[in-house]
């Protein structure tokens, strides 16, 4: 192991060791109990199974045959997730075949960030992954199962799901994806035309006619955003089966990865030589390889809350110096779009995830000694399936990269870190995505222009303000505040800023999408205004120092001239569209730099 990487795991070992042994001690009392079938009572089993078809009865009053709970995300509005309509009938075929039998224990809400950005839904997006995390326990604790799996892809949904899971990690569980959509208009021009419309240079018909052309079908959207990186993060943690991440829908390859699904959940289930429970699979040394993944493919921002609270899950902490640590000896290895050009199928097509877990393992920036639901360790991983005559097999992936514009070995990467960094200093703690900015952009000093929402940014860029070097804060967007919304509605403007020459960047205690970059955004600026943050303090014209490079976040006034301020007050919540019953949620929400969540106590 690379002695960096080595050093961290054994840091958040022992940071864990209470709450992961805690953790590993409930998940054990819950495997002693026995199967869950046993534990019913005659009129609790009867209503468990009473409308399913009489050849599932009869197999179901076999204590022998295991019973598989589905968790499904579906919904038609979510392109990702429209497959999943199909995915239970596969399910339950397969689960026959191997003797078991299959139920759709329960659903859980979906929701598209791409529907709801710039929009008052925004602001469920974030504590839509606990609400999920929560459905999904509702789901499992019907206590009749003897695996699970969990159908979800995109952004909130992956998190929830592992959270609600790793809630029964005694239980065996599988990831379930469907895949990203066939690859529609180039980024590059997509980016374009969002360009010349926040300049108002194309109309909003020819607006509308080129993102209906890139997002076209089924599937996933196919830039690397937070529903990609979740797929990565799936692979790397052993939760899906090996390569299963960018098979596109609606193939026969997509359809046999489902079908296999239960019979491997058959395979690890509790009473096998394979058991495999979830609690294992999630474990310290598995979450420092998500980490990694991470940091090697540029992937999504809004992993450094999700990875956090997924971890604290399963008793383990972690935290952002730990990302930051981890990210400074793993190279950049992919360039996907928004960091690069091409798409992650072109990702796929030139290695793909068996390329980048290779290259990770043999650099040592990996663990291969973990627990995965294929059985043995990550160098699974680092195969490929495919049909051979109708056969699901697997065979081992690239050794070398099929575009080196898109893909590179540790040896030759497009940078010597990864993708995100830590950012420290007088104006708190942040994050920064560093994978697709420029590196004459990852610092910039420039006087402060403040704003309490995205809108006002906006309006002020139309009406011709923002013509000049400056920092923008957008601050009262964190999870106290109103939910921690995405700005990326922000991203054209400050882009077409940037393009004409000015030095930009953004610093707020918001998020923005997994599918950010270009402009320098500072976020998840800890702790938050609403929580007397130095973020409230801030007047135009201060000047804000950005430093990627060194690692820093600061403010050019004295400390004590910054809290002699009056605080900015915060805005009043917003009304309606479903906001006022998240209202307990705002008020419990942890920091950002924990995670975000409602969840768990703030750790130690």
């Amino acid at each position: 192991m690379h002695p960096v990487v080595a050093e961290v795991t054994e840091r958040i070992i022992e940071r864990s060791r209470d709450t992961r042994a805690d953790y590993l001690a409930r998940i054990e009392e819950a495997r002693r109990s026995g199967p869950g079938r046993a534990k019913l009572s005659c009129a609790n089993f009867a209503h468990a199974f009473a409308a399913s078809p009489d050849g599932d009865k009869v197999r179901m009053r076999d204590p022998t045959a295991p019973n598989i709970a589905i968790v499904t995300a579906y919904n038609d509005m979510l392109s990702a997730h429209q497959p999943f309509e199909r995915f239970p009938d596969i399910i339950r075929a397969a689960a026959h075949k191997a003797h078991a039998t299959a139920q759709v224990a329960g659903g859980v809400p979906a929701m598209c960030d791409g529907v709801t950005q710039g929009r008052p839904g925004m602001e469920l997006s974030l504590f839509s992954r606990d609400v999920i995390a929560m459905s999904t326990a509702v789901a499992l604790t019907h206590d009749a199962f003897d695996a699970a799996l969990l159908l979800g892809v995109c952004d909130k949904i992956v998190p929830g799901l592992v959270i609600g899971g790793l809630a029964f990690g005694h239980l065996p569980v599988i990831f379930v994806p469907a895949g990203p959509m066939t690859s529609g208009i180039s980024n590059k021009e997509k980016a374009h035309v969002r360009a010349l419309y926040a300049e108002g240079k194309v109309t909003r018909e020819e607006l509308l006619d080129s993102e209906m052309k890139s997002y076209h079908g089924p599937g996933t959207c196919t830039f690397y955003g937070t529903a990609n990186s979740n797929q990565m993060m799936m692979e790397m943690t052993g939760l899906h089966l090996p390569g299963s991440a960018f098979i596109t829908p609606n193939t026969p390859l997509r359809d046999a990865l489902t079908a296999a699904a239960p019979r491997r959940a058959v395979e690890i289930a509790q009473g096998t030589n394979a058991y495999a429970p979830m609690g294992e699979v999630v474990n310290e040394k598995s979450l420092v390889n998500a980490i990694a993944g991470l940091m090697a493919t540029g992937g999504s921002t809004n992993h450094t809350l999700h990875i956090l609270a997924m971890a604290r899950a399963a008793g383990v902490i972690l935290t952002w110096q730990d990302f930051d640590d981890l990210s400074r000896v793993t190279p950049l290895l992919a360039r996907v779009y928004p960091n690069g050009s091409e798409d992650v199928n072109a990702f796929h097509a030139a290695g793909g995830m068996a390329f980048i877990i290779r290259q990770l393992l043999d650099a040592g920036l990996a663990h291969d000694d973990v627990t995965t639901v294929a059985g043995g360790g990550l160098r699974r991983y680092q195969t490929e399936p495919f049909l051979e005559d109708g056969r699901l097999v697997w065979r081992e992936g690239p050794a070398v990269s099929l575009n080196r514009e898109l893909l590179r070995p540790v040896d030759d990467p497009f940078q010597s870190e990864g993708g995100l960094r830590l950012l420290e200093g007088g104006l708190g703690r942040a994050v920064i995505k560093t994978s697709a900015v420029k590196p004459e952009h990852l610092r910039v000093e420039a006087p402060a222009i403040v704003f309490d929402d995205q809108d006002e940014v906006i309006a002020a860029f139309k009406r011709g303000e923002l013509d000049r070097d400056f920092i923008c804060v957008v601050r009262f967007q964190g999870p106290k505040a109103n939910g921690m919304p995405e700005l990326h509605s922000l991203t054209p403007t400050l882009s077409v800023l940037l393009d004409r020459g000015h030095k930009v960047a953004l610093v707020t205690d918001g998020r923005m999408s997994g599918a950010s970059g270009k402009v320098s955004a500072a976020i998840h600026v800890t702790p938050e205004a609403v929580d007397g943050g130095p973020l409230a303090f801030v007047r135009d014209g201060d000047v804000i120092s950005l430093d990627a490079h060194a690692g820093t976040l600061e403010i050019k006034v004295e400390p004590a001239e910054l809290r002699s301020r009056t605080a900015a007050g915060r805005p009043p919540p917003g009304r309606g569209y479903g906001r006022e019953l998240f209202g307990w949620m705002r008020q419990a929400a942890g920091r950002a730099d924990e995670g975000a969540s409602v969840l768990f106590e703030a750790a130690a």
